[in-house]
């Protein structure tokens, strides 16, 4: 179902983005909360898995969106892809939330004295309508409606008083589009952590309005009590892009953080071989794995043919593996796109000295996107958002 739901090449990317394009106006905007279940069509354009590992980039789905509509026409959509950047941004700034979050998310498996409740709610066993619903949503398909996550993850906190780091590992364990930033600040969102004493409580008449009449679940918490405070750590400078020497000969890393390499590395760029990555530690859960999996054909192909270069698969990041075959191309440093908080970048953290050492450069390029929008995730992201037409350079009247 995973392959029938999200089909795994650019080019079905592509074809969806153009199919989607001309809804993202109004139609996006009236439609975008309503969830009328996994067999219906809805508003919104189940692009997720393709912008988390940049299949697609944001670059191409707002311009492919702002090519049809003005800006104030596609406000939110548009709003919807930077959500994606924002998270990303914010947490390269405060990446120590995220080890908080995984120290939290250890210890409550640890600690947390009710096993039982936990094991009936990730199997949509705990009689509340909606949620039960949406728990084997997600093990089936990998995927959940943005609004059935948020009211997923207030009952979760809020009705059941389960610990908000293990449902955010539910989440991690089986959304195809699982991603460090987007999933674990949402749910520190939705918990009243992200944003100081701001919660997001589901109701009863929100569900049924919103999931046209399928769902009016009863019992649901009136009062949000806030988790344990988590303390947000003091921002910190955006870590320095790395210098690219595009004139010396490059080996290329491709990692599932960014499956479209072609808009990053091109001319007068010398990649003269390349690996795919493809290492299921660097992942959460199977529809994750199994989706990036499956890209690997249509990575492999795109990339021999962008840089009429060999490209070979690379099961784990090994680095005397990746070494030994930057050396044998002929390459003077090993280049990938940036990698942003999350397994990925402990990855390349932990083998870039020992290339180093080896004499070999670990050089991470950072998108033009993420260098003029991650500066502004330093707030919340009402400030964020005023800066979006500038960015973009788009009229907003």
């Amino acid at each position: 179902m995973l392959r029938d739901t999200f089909p795994a090449t650019r080019n079905a990317a592509l074809s969806r983005l153009t199919q989607f394009a001309p809804r993202a106006g109004h139609a996006y905007a009236s439609g975008r909360n309503t969830d009328p279940g996994p067999d219906h069509a809805g508003a919104v354009s189940k692009l997720s898995p393709y912008l988390r590992y940049r299949m697609l980039t944001e670059q191409e789905v707002v311009g492919a969106t702002l090519g049809q509509h003005s800006l104030p026409a596609a406000e939110k959509y548009v709003q919807e892809v930077l959500w994606r950047t924002y998270w990303k941004g914010w947490l390269e700034m405060r990446p120590s939330v995220w080890t908080q979050y995984q120290q939290e998310r250890d210890r409550q498996r640890d600690s947390f004295p009710n096993a039982r409740a936990i094991r009936s709610a990730e199997a949509g066993e705990t009689g509340i309508e909606g949620f039960d619903d949406w728990a084997r949503e997600l093990v089936q398909t990998g995927y959940l409606h943005n609004h059935a996550r948020m009211w997923f993850a207030s009952i979760w906190i809020f009705t059941l008083r389960l610990p908000w780091a293990l449902g955010a590992d539910f989440f991690l364990r089986h959304l195809v589009d699982a991603d460090a930033a987007s999933n674990t600040l949402s749910w520190r969102w939705v918990a009243g952590l992200q944003t100081a004493g701001k919660t997001y409580l589901a109701t009863a008449d929100n569900i049924a309005r919103y999931t046209n009449g399928r769902f009016v679940p009863k019992g649901l918490a009136t009062v949000a009590s806030m988790p344990a405070d988590v303390s947000t750590p003091a921002l910190r400078p955006l870590p320095q892009a790395a210098f690219f020497d595009a004139h010396k000969p490059a080996y290329l890393l491709v990692t599932s953080e960014d499956m479209h390499p072609e808009s990053v590395f091109g001319a007068p760029a010398k990649i003269i071989g390349a690996s795919i990555l493809v290492d299921p530690e660097t992942l959460w859960g199977d529809n994750a794995r199994a989706f990036v999996a499956a890209t690997t054909n249509d990575v492999t192909e795109r990339v021999g043919n962008a840089f009429k270069c060999p490209t070979t698969l690379l099961g784990n990041l090994d680095s005397a593996a990746l070494i030994a075959q930057a050396r044998a191309a002929g390459a003077e440093q090993i280049v990938t796109s940036y990698a942003p908080t999350g397994p990925v970048a402990n990855a390349l953290s932990g083998i870039a000295p020992i290339l180093a050492a080896e004499g070999v450069t670990l050089v991470q390029v950072r998108r033009a996107w993420d260098e003029n929008f991650w500066p502004h995730a330093t707030k919340g992201f009402f400030p964020f958002k005023e800066n979006i037409p500038k960015i973009l350079r788009v009229r907003t009247t």
